[in-house]
């Protein structure tokens, strides 16, 4: 007869090769960021072009930002340590936030300087063909960029790369409409191009402020999506021997999720099957969420979900006091004398006492042996149900 066996879960990521190739295609963007940036910059100048300066501008920013990139990613994917046992996530996070508070200080200075050239009215001159050839090139040249970099960050799960890939975009995206404002400046409409300046810095203060915006979440610990959520409890809640799951809590570290949830077991399997059981929900939680980097689970023998933490409420004797407890009142009982084991269950408020003998005394059944516990014990209100078996017993 056959066994089945549970999948392997899958191997964690290779922090080290995701931080080569986070590198590699971050260098790659910086070196296009500045050839295209001191095209457009030389050009802009020579022809008075506002916007095709302005756009320059936002490639340069765009090397500080990679820089900026290259340090987070080498630093936010180190292993764990003994001060940061979660990892150094927060650092991508931090780094995000720096990328989007950069970007809306750039878009304020180009969307200022392009609005004073509108309002004063400055002549702006036919920009010619070639200027409108680098913006071209520089277009295909930033949106390439930008696929490459938005597939890696894909592959490797990193938001901060996935945020630089935005830059890229934005970059591309303000390309356009300097590529509009040049156009029209060719042919005599000169306004087009502060007012082509004046919409790009818009729309890279909407791609600082979005950026700002996820950061910020993370950083006060908001919860996956529900969907995420919501399919998190289904596999935990399939995996047999889950009478039910609760108390199921995310948040994101980083490129990471975290993970806390509470498992409500059948009442009286052994501990070492209840944590088989919860490692088993890890299992399937990590294989169907590769980006789970820690799952804390809490073994419930009942669904106490909406009551008051036990840890807020009187606690219970532990064995030694209830051991203690019962010689004072059982000393002269035989059938608890001749205990081989004793199995306690904290249930309802109350401790169930399962106990087990090898041989009865003489002339006595298990359920009078019982019964004699049962009256000797009736001043102790936290006795729940009580049960002598023979056997060898579980302990």
């Amino acid at each position: 007869m056959g066994h089945s066996h549970a999948p392997h879960p899958p191997l964690p990521p290779d922090r080290g090769a995701q931080t080569r190739e986070a590198h590699k295609v971050t260098l790659i963007g910086a070196l296009i960021d500045f050839v295209v940036g001191v095209a457009k910059m030389v050009t802009g100048f020579m022809v008075g072009s506002a916007a095709l300066v302005a756009d320059g501008i936002h490639s340069f920013s765009d090397i500080v930002t990679d820089v900026f990139v290259i340090a987070a990613t080498h630093f936010g994917r180190q292993e764990p340590d003994s001060n940061h046992p979660y990892g150094h996530g927060r650092i991508e996070t931090l780094a995000t936030l720096w990328l989007g508070s950069v970007l809306i200080f750039v878009a304020g200075g180009i969307a200022w300087a392009s609005l004073s050239r509108l309002i004063g009215g400055d002549p702006i001159p036919a920009p010619g063909l070639w200027a409108i050839g680098i913006a071209v090139v520089a277009l295909l040249a930033k949106e390439w960029i930008y696929r490459y970099t938005l597939r890696v960050a894909k592959r490797i799960n990193s938001r901060l790369l996935e945020a630089n890939a935005w830059h890229s975009r934005s970059d591309a995206l303000s390309t356009v409409v300097v590529l509009i404002g040049l156009v029209a400046a060719q042919f005599g409409v000169g306004w087009m191009d502060a007012v082509a300046a004046t919409v790009v810095g818009v729309m890279v203060g909407q791609v600082g402020g979005r950026l700002l915006w996820e950061s910020s979440q993370e950083l006060i610990d908001t919860a996956l999506p529900a969907g995420d959520r919501d399919r998190m409890q289904q596999i935990a809640e399939r995996v047999p021997g889950v009478n039910g799951v609760h108390d199921l809590r995310t948040r994101t570290l980083g490129s990471h999720a975290l993970l806390d949830l509470h498992i409500v077991v059948p009442p009286r399997v052994t501990v070492s099957e209840a944590h088989e059981i919860g490692n088993e929900v890890s299992r399937r939680l990590r294989e169907a969420f590769p980006n789970l980097a820690d799952v804390t689970f809490h073994i419930d023998p009942e669904d106490d979900s909406g009551e008051t933490e036990h840890s807020l409420r009187p606690g219970m004797p532990l064995r030694g006091d209830v051991e203690g407890m019962l010689d004072d009142i059982w000393g002269d009982i035989r059938v608890w004398n001749a205990r081989v084991a004793l199995d306690l269950h904290y249930l309802d408020n109350q401790v169930d006492v399962s106990i087990y003998v090898d041989e009865l005394p003489t002339g006595q059944s298990l359920d009078e042996a019982a019964d004699d516990l049962r009256q000797a014990a009736r001043g102790l209100a936290w006795i729940g149900r009580l049960r002598v078996w023979k056997g060898p017993g579980k302990g």
